[in-house]
């Protein structure tokens, strides 16, 4: 634990703000407020930081006295801080931390402040203090000690992220998370789509095979049709799925393509076919 429990304030208590304030707690460090709006925040404020007054934003800032945690969509994250400091709920000395992987120290002008963004998704619940050590965290700080000493009491490793590489991070984090949960559902549409009852039960042992093998060997576990250059079969997947469906897969096969023959899995002579057929697919598929 860092060397004296912090007094915290969690402005937010949605999906992320709840259960990291609940990490604190458990960490050694005290909640003592926590700002709340919808009911579904209020809820998961009681049930998560039951010890936590529900108060105000700046009420919460007040209360702070050592770390004031800032976990509101990005878009809102500078208004808070302008808030919050038109109010006078802000005090030197207080550090005040947000969890938005796209900004980094400007968005708190001359305050200061941390960028402290988990790698995880949440749903916030308890499930999620699970899966919480161990993890990387996106950190943009002038005081790395401090930085290092707060993520280590969360069970995790700090990543330190450059001001201006941070919507790079957050994109990459966005790109490989929120996308293949759009990608699993698509490929579970169209299995029920081919009368698979359970789709969840095929495409479990074969997505978590080609996660596992992406993250250890990176291109070179590419498989199927795109990375072998099978032009008919690509054409039959396209001839047979949904039009709705059909953008996104031609999208991810002609970049599994380029990165197919960048790798030198796939020679370009043997690309050839297949590049036209998703050409010719790209002219006729709806805008």
């Amino acid at each position: 634990m860092s060397a004296r429990p912090l007094v915290v304030g969690v402005v937010g208590a949605g999906r992320v703000g709840a259960v990291l304030g609940a990490a604190l707690n458990a960490a050694g460090h005290r909640v003592v407020a926590a700002a709340a709006v919808s009911a579904a925040s209020r809820e998961r404020a009681a049930r998560l930081l039951p010890d936590a007054a529900i108060r105000p934003a700046d009420e919460v800032a007040r209360a702070a006295t050592d770390l004031l945690l800032l976990a509101v969509p990005d878009d809102s994250l500078a208004s808070v801080v302008s808030g919050l400091n038109a109010t006078n709920a802000l005090r030197p000395g207080q550090l005040i931390a947000h969890t938005s992987g796209a900004h980094g120290l400007a968005v708190f002008q001359q305050i200061n402040g941390m960028a402290l963004h988990p790698a995880m998704t949440f749903t916030g619940t308890e499930a999620d203090l699970e899966r919480l050590p161990g993890i990387a965290w996106g950190v943009t700080t002038s005081d790395r000690a401090f930085a290092t000493r707060l993520v280590a009491d969360l069970g995790g490793v700090p990543e330190w992220i450059a001001e201006d590489a941070r919507p790079l991070y957050h994109a990459a984090l966005a790109h490989g998370a929120n996308h293949l949960v759009t990608l699993v559902n698509e490929a579970a549409d169209l299995l029920r789509a081919a009368g698979v009852d359970r789709p969840e039960r095929v495409l479990s042992p074969l997505l978590h095979a080609a996660l596992d093998n992406a993250l250890r060997l990176g291109d070179a576990a590419l498989t199927g049709p795109v990375s072998r250059g099978d032009a008919g079969t690509v054409g039959k997947h396209l001839d047979r799925m949904p039009s709705d469906a059909i953008p996104a897969y031609l999208a991810l096969a002609r970049r599994t393509a380029d990165r197919a023959i960048a790798a030198g899995r796939l020679r370009p002579q043997d690309a050839a076919l297949l590049m036209d057929v998703l050409s010719r697919a790209t002219v006729g598929s709806p805008s």
